[in-house]
Order: structure tokens, then sequence, then C-alpha cells
């Protein structure tokens, strides 16, 4: 069965099957990430699609629609692969919210962007065995990832982009309950069209997974482990990070971050008792002389 398609359902309740994209086009300062995630055993689609812009506003949208069948598409937002593992194609058309200091008002937002691959999709299989598989198969246990760049439109009342970006995409099934995990780390980011690099540290537990690749002339380098310090403000928001990716080959990427533009998303257990919050930012990377951007994500649950 093909990596892109939509999988045998399983039997949890909280079985999902989640497709998600993001971007950043450093000559117009636009941001933007969006995901699609079934859940047929709760009888229901989760999606959310937001934009990071040039004034600092946020345009988004997040919503929970009933299962409506396995098609990647909700609340105007659709993800259709034209290409298997190497052409997407994504839109939306609908209203959002442009939150600016704290003031919100609706825009009507039109989006079409092609997802083109730039590298091979990368399987987190192969920096996850035994133990650590054991531990992941709580958080959505099949992963895959993949660099892209993309190029379309979008407009939101206010503005219209030609976008040509640099991004990634995230393919992942299994039981996701976002409040399981302690917390999560996902770092992303693109340096060029040829050298990328992906993290994600898991916790659950007290036991830490470490997973992710190194994108570099045209070969995935699979992490092994990963050294990895975060900052944050009296909020407990992260700030900046520092690490030392440790990659297979025996090779040490040392990797500077700081984030720059931030959205915080909050999720609940089903039962209501838990609460996760999400930190999606946007952050500027430096590595050997090199500056990259991408989607810096963490996950923290509330104890």
């Amino acid at each position: 069965m093909h990596t892109d398609t939509v999988h045998p359902f399983g039997e949890h309740p909280h079985w999902s099957e989640s497709f998600y994209f993001n971007f950043y086009d450093r000559a117009k300062d636009v941001c933007g990430f969006m995901r699609i995630g079934l859940k047929p055993n709760l009888s229901i689609k989760e999606m959310f699609c937001y934009f990071m812009m040039p004034d600092g506003s946020v345009v988004g949208l997040r919503e929970t629609v009933p299962f409506d069948g396995p098609g990647l598409a909700a609340k105007g937002l659709k993800f259709e692969m034209l290409e298997p593992e190497r052409l997407w194609r994504l839109c939306f058309t609908g209203g959002m919210e442009r939150t600016t200091d704290r003031k919100a008002k609706k825009s009507h937002v039109e989006l079409d962007l092609r997802f083109e691959a730039l590298n091979d999709v990368f399987d987190y299989r192969s920096c996850v065995s035994g133990r650590s598989e054991e531990v992941s198969n709580k958080v959505a246990s099949e992963h895959l990832e993949q660099v892209g760049r993309l190029r379309g439109r979008l407009s939101t009342g206010l503005d219209d982009f030609e976008i040509d970006a640099l991004g990634e995409r995230d393919h992942s099934w299994g039981v996701r309950e976002w409040t399981a995990p302690k917390g999560w780390t996902w770092l992303t980011c693109q340096f060029s069209e040829s050298h990328a690099i992906n993290l994600t540290k898991l916790v659950v537990e007290g036991d830490v997974v470490d997973a992710g690749f190194i994108f570099l002339d045209g070969k995935n380098i699979p992490i092994v482990k990963a050294d990895l310090n975060v900052n944050m403000d009296f909020a407990k928001n992260p700030m900046s990070f520092d690490m030392t990716l440790h990659d297979r080959d025996g090779g040490a990427h040392r990797v500077f971050g700081s984030v720059m533009k931030r959205v915080v998303l909050q999720f609940k257990s089903h039962d209501g008792s838990l609460v996760s919050s999400m930190n999606e930012t946007l952050s500027r990377y430096n590595t050997a002389g090199k500056t990259g951007y991408g989607i810096a994500e963490f996950l923290s649950r509330t104890e």
C-alpha cells in the first residue's frame, strides 16, 4: 500500500490518520501550517489552518466536523495527492478570523498551493525500534516526513501573495491522544532546497524518544540522538533553543534556533481532565554559517 494513501482504520477509539503541511516564504514573510486529521471511530474530522502574516497578525481557522468518509477535506480545506510521494495540491476557500492585538475580525481566505517534494519520504521507523517503538505507539506510531517547495497563491481579503516557499509535510497514523505524552518537540528547518533538518523528541512518562533526519546533498541521514536545550520565558513559552544532532553516519550537527512568531493551540483529553498546549512557532535556525527557517512545535501537558 502506498504511503500517501489512507490506511485501514484501527479499532482504538483514538485511532487517527493525520496529514499536515507547513511553509515559509522568506521574501514575503508569510508562514502557514495546516492539518486534516481523520478520527473515524469518534466520527469526527479535525482541521486547522493558520497563517502568520507580515504585519504580526494571525489569520486562521480550527474546527471539528462530523466524519463524512476518508476524503482529505474539511471545512473548506482540501488536500489532493496528484502524484504519490511527490506532488500535492492544497486548497482552502472560506472564512477565517484575523487576529491583531487580541481583536478579531472575519476575513475571506483563498489558498491554492502545490507542494513538490525535494527529498525521498523519510520513515521514522528508520530511527525507532524496541522500547522506543513501544513508547511511540501511544502517539501515532507510523510517521512519515518530507521536505518540499510550495508555490501558488494566498489571498486573505486584505492581502494577495504569490507564494514561493520551502516547507515540510507530515503524514502519521495510529493512536493519537494529544494529552497522552508529557510533551514533544518537533523541529523542522529548510536551509535550502538541498539542506534541511527534522527532529522529534517525544517524552512519555519518563521515556524519551529521538527521531528525525538530516537532509543533505540528496540524502536522508537518520538522527540517532539529539541533545536539546529549550529556553522559556516566565509564561513557559519557548523563546530559543540549541541542539546537537547526532546522525547515523557519525556526524554531529550544532544548531541554534530563535522563535520569531507563534500560534498557541490547546487540546483537551476526551474526558476533559487533561489539557495540552501547543506552541506552533516560526523559528530562525543557524548552523555552520547557514541560516534557515521552519516550524518549531512545542507541546506540553498541564499536570
